[in-house]
Formats: structure tokens, sequence, C-alpha cells
């Protein structure tokens, strides 16, 4: 009399193949937060990029940036031909941008903190500006931290 073997996977198999399953989605759970930050750190530098852009067009038609009175957040708002420049309403005359892009979420990446972009303009006869952002890493040539965009670039002079 022959003994028949049953075909399968034993439960020590079975538990290996679970945990292995597990340590690759850990790993694949770590590298996708990693690639969001990063792609939220380059989304402020082209957020900003595109502000200044519009900031320069402005000043090109009115020789002078935008003077919002009093230093604040720029998010969510429209670059109009205003003294203020940045509105809350569309605009009636020329919209230089028509949404000024928001820092994207979550905003505490590394040392930053929960703000928005900030606009100031300087006293001297509205020649030069500064917008307040924040890098959680280094991304392109730029460390991380807290840094101020103005006409000469997006870089701390």
């Amino acid at each position: 009399m022959t003994k028949k073997q049953k075909k399968g996977f034993t439960l020590i198999e079975l538990l290996v193949v679970v945990a292995i399953i597990g340590l690759l989605a850990a790993i694949a759970v770590i590298a996708l937060n990693n690639a969001r930050a990063r792609a939220r750190d380059a989304k402020r530098l082209a957020d900003i990029r595109q502000i200044q852009t519009a900031l320069e067009m402005y000043f090109l038609d009115k020789n002078a940036y935008p003077n919002t009175g009093v230093p604040g957040g720029i998010g969510g708002k429209h670059l109009c031909d205003t003294n203020a420049g940045f509105e809350d309403s569309a605009c009636s005359g020329t919209t230089y941008m028509a949404k000024v892009p928001s820092n994207p979420s979550p905003r505490n990446d590394g040392d930053c903190t929960s703000t928005d972009y900030t606009y100031a303009v300087a006293v001297d006869y509205n020649t030069t500006y500064e917008i307040r952002y924040c890098l959680g890493q280094p991304t392109g040539g730029i460390s991380a931290g807290w840094h101020w965009a103005t006409p000469a670039g997006i870089a701390d002079p």
C-alpha cells in the first residue's frame, strides 16, 4: 500500500511569502512619500517662477511692482492691473495671472511651517519685491529652508 502525498504549501512557506510582500510594500510606501515631497518642492519652484513672470509683466506696464500695503499671503488671488495688484475677485482690467498658485499641501515639509507664499513690496517706490517660500529639501540647486524670491532670482542673494 502506498501513501498519497498531499501537494500544497506549508504554513511556514506562506508566512515567509507574506513577510516578503510586507517588506516590499513598506519600501514602496517610503519611496513614494519621498517622491511626493520632491514633487511638492519642484512645484513650489515652478509656482515662484510663474509669479515672478507675472510680476515682471506688471512691472513692464506700470513701471512699479504692486503695492499690497501689508505683506501677506497671495495664494488663490488674482494679479490685476490695480495698484494693490493682488485681488480676491476677478480682474476688470488687465489680468497678469488669473489665479496665483497656492503652496501645495502638506505645507510642513522639513523645517517649513504651514504657510502660503507671501509677497511684500519694498518701500523704495515699488522697484523691488520679495516672495517668501520654503523648500523641504534641496531642489534645483537651492538649499532646503526659507528663501526669498526677488527680481534678481529665486534663491537668497
